[in-house]
């Protein structure tokens, strides 16, 4: 392949919510460019850039796909994304390489949580934004609605370039705003079509939405303007040079009607990318931070190679891949490059561009150009490469915090390093996902963004690293604490030939404020106790603090004082004490109304209004308190507070009740007392673990 200069090169992720036609829509573009003869189909598992294992078995994107063609001299970097949430990471480090988001919107369902998502992360970005309404040959399609629902989401300033003519069931005519034609499709996917003007009440349309048009891109440049009102409009040489301004700018955002199935409006939206969309020179310059985290920039005209990892995949064929994007410097085979992110040398390798599962080799990665690297030895996803004289780093991609935990259960001993060897690579892979060993809990958790999520994660856990495991459900960081004060006096005596063990501890409790932890004290008068035997007694005490009492909880919220007790000249010694601290603490604490405490999760749910009544019935059902509800945009917001134990796979029962039109995000808060019949059942779920643990 031929190499680009960086105003030649497109790069943008194709984005939008689940199910809207994005792989397809890629599909198209590749058949449109001749890399292929036919389009595949996802039923057949035959697209270019679904080509995993898991992708097959289920029928959806899970990976973000790098693809590349060539159309009207330009080279165009696709970077097919998800829709589903549970794999918002591939899309938001698209997002963050990308010129401009490509927002696929189906025409049945319409602006959907998804696409609020990516909307904003693009926003956030500052790339510009293009709309396709996908799909427009369905049942019901309902392409004028679905625009009314954007431009009243995103603004007046969403503008049609493309009208379907008979939109429906057999859909194959859409009008060019532009060029003011009347363009007929072939419908059996190979993207020919013919052209003839638009007439009638087309033709009156066109000339209205022209009008539009100019005072759109007026808008974006003050010459423009001043020149359409000096003019009373724009000359059409005029209006065609303001386009690309005006896009970046967003002072207008073309929508574009397809049927990417059928590779109908395909080849029309590539034209108006090829000629008007972002490049790399329109984001030449982009900040950085030095070794001493002073912010520097990082321009496109540098000579020295500064790139950001993106994407890490391990490949069965390549081992593990790093896809990159290029900011500035060209890049060769054999270079050596700085990965300022772990401070250690890479050796540059060799250097592809994809298509999916193919892979092309090329010399050099030209500044703003995107390709991919094999087997580097040290870096991951998020990662800068740079000189290691001139080192910089690009910020890393801001990702959510995950919304669903599972621990794992090993079926085979034995298989320890392994699990945690592919934790850690499947973790660096994709740094949405994320797993702890919890020692309190003797459990390995794994947390990501949802049900699938989850359990892709463990398909490739099992898949790549031959183990034999299970996702059960975590337990619970419950906390027991007391209510009331109490005291004891422990004597411990031991008497069995030669030296013997003697202590008593007098010991009062008090409960504390909640999370103030616990407090050990020492009022001892008198010669009663030797001092030296103070901390003997605290590590008793603290010993039974972190075993539990009631149910094998950590306690917390105590305050705990030793104030008289006796020992003897020559049996007293600190395991004596040890564990008459230990056996007294046990004793106060029994006695002192001991409860369990629940960890309190603080959640916050965005959905549309009209799943409202569904969820909230639903969160009293789990013990939710509302906190508070809000309106942003088109969606509501609620915050509540719901214990732990009630939220296991909310996620999952979430997007159940809403039709997969809402996500949540939730955190720790607080603890508080459980209801009584809550605490027994705890208490002898605990009793009967321990019973089954000793018989074992």
């Amino acid at each position: 392949m031929k190499e680009y200069p960086s105003s030649e090169i497109r790069n943008f992720a194709v984005v939008g919510h689940a199910a809207a036609g994005k792989t397809m829509l890629t599909e198209s573009m590749l058949a449109c460019a001749g890399v292929l003869n036919r389009l595949g189909s996802i039923a057949n598992g035959s697209t270019v850039s679904d080509y995993h294992e898991d992708e097959h078995k289920r029928q959806i994107s899970i990976h973000a796909s790098l693809l590349h063609l060539e159309w009207q001299g330009k080279k165009f970097n696709v970077i097919d994304t998800p829709g589903y949430l549970d794999f918002i990471s591939e899309s938001l480090g698209a997002l963050r390489v990308a010129d401009f988001a490509l927002v696929i919107i189906h025409a049945n369902h319409g602006v959907l949580v998804g696409t609020d998502q990516v909307w904003e992360s693009a926003t956030n970005n500052g790339i510009p934004k293009m709309i396709v309404i996908n799909a427009v040959d369905k049942e019901n399609a309902n392409f004028d609605m679905v625009l009314e629902q954007a431009r009243k989401r995103f603004g007046d300033r969403v503008f049609p370039m493309t009208l379907p003519v008979n939109p429906g069931p057999g859909f194959n005519q859409l009008v060019d705003v532009m060029r003011s034609e009347i363009v007929t499709y072939q419908s059996d996917g190979s993207g020919k079509f013919q052209e003839s003007a638009a007439t009638g009440k087309w033709e009156e349309r066109v000339k209205q939405l022209h009008q539009e048009l100019i005072e759109h891109i007026a808008e974006s440049d003050d010459s423009l303007l001043e020149k359409f009102f000096d003019q009373g409009g724009l000359s059409e040489d005029e209006m065609r040079a303001g386009v690309h301004a005006a896009v970046q700018s967003q002072t207008f955002i073309p929508l574009f009607c397809t049927v990417a199935e059928l590779n109908i409006g395909v080849a029309r939206l590539m034209d108006f990318i090829a000629k008007y969309g972002s490049s790399p020179v329109d984001r030449k310059t982009v900040k950085g931070l030095d070794l001493n985290d002073a912010e520097v920039d990082i321009s496109l005209t540098n000579p020295e190679p500064v790139l950001f990892v993106f994407k890490t995949i391990s490949e069965a064929q390549f081992g593990e891949l790093s896809y990159v994007r290029s900011y500035s410097g060209n890049v060769r085979f054999g270079m050596d490059l700085y990965n300022s992110s772990r401070k250690v040398s890479e050796k540059i390798g060799q250097i592809y561009v994809l298509n999916g599962k193919n892979r092309a080799q090329i010399n050099n990665l030209m500044p703003g150009d995107i390709g991919a690297f094999i087997k580097l030895k040290n870096t991951h996803t998020g990662d800068t490469l740079c000189e290691s004289k001139k080192a910089v780093s690009l910020p890393k991609v801001a990702y959510p915090k995950p919304n669903i935990h599972a621990a794992l259960k090993l079926n085979s001993k034995g298989d320890e390093d392994k699990i945690a060897q592919g934790l850690s690579a499947l973790h660096e892979e994709d740094p949405t996902f994320i797993y702890h060993v919890d020692s309190e809990l003797h459990q390995t958790v794994i947390s990501a963004q949802g049900e699938l999520h989850l359990q892709v994660v463990s398909d490739r856990l099992k898949r790549r690293y031959k183990v034999d495991i299970e996702l059960v459900a975590p337990k619970i960081r419950y906390r027991e604490t007391i209510k009331t004060k109490s005291e004891s006096k422990y004597r411990h005596k031991k008497q069995t030939g030669g030296a013997g063990q003697f202590a008593e501890v007098w010991m009062r409790i008090e409960p504390k404020p909640r999370n103030t932890g616990v407090e050990f004290t020492q009022t001892l008068t008198g010669q009663n106790v030797d001092r030296a035997f103070v901390p003997s007694v605290e590590k008793g005490v603290m010993r039974a603090c972190t075993e539990g009492i009631l149910a094998g909880y950590r306690v917390v919220d105590v305050k705990i004082d030793f104030y008289d007790g006796k020992m003897h000249p020559v049996d007293s010694k600190d395991v004596a004490f040890q564990t008459a601290g230990y056996y007294a603490f046990k004793e106060a604490f029994a006695g002192a109304k001991a409860c369990l405490l629940e960890p309190i999760h603080i959640i916050e749910i965005k959905m549309p209004e009209d799943c409202m009544g569904k969820v909230m019935g639903d969160l009293s059902s789990r013990r939710g308190k509302i906190l508070g509800m809000d309106a942003v945009g088109a969606y509501q917001t609620v915050k509540a507070h719901v214990p732990a134990m009630e939220l296991y796979h909310y996620s999952t029962t979430l997007r159940s009740l809403t039709g997969g039109r809402a996500f949540h995000t939730e955190d720790f808060d607080h603890y508080e007392e459980m209801p009584r019949e809550l605490e027994q059942k705890i208490i002898a779920e605990s009793k009967k673990g321990k019973e089954a643990a000793q018989h074992e």
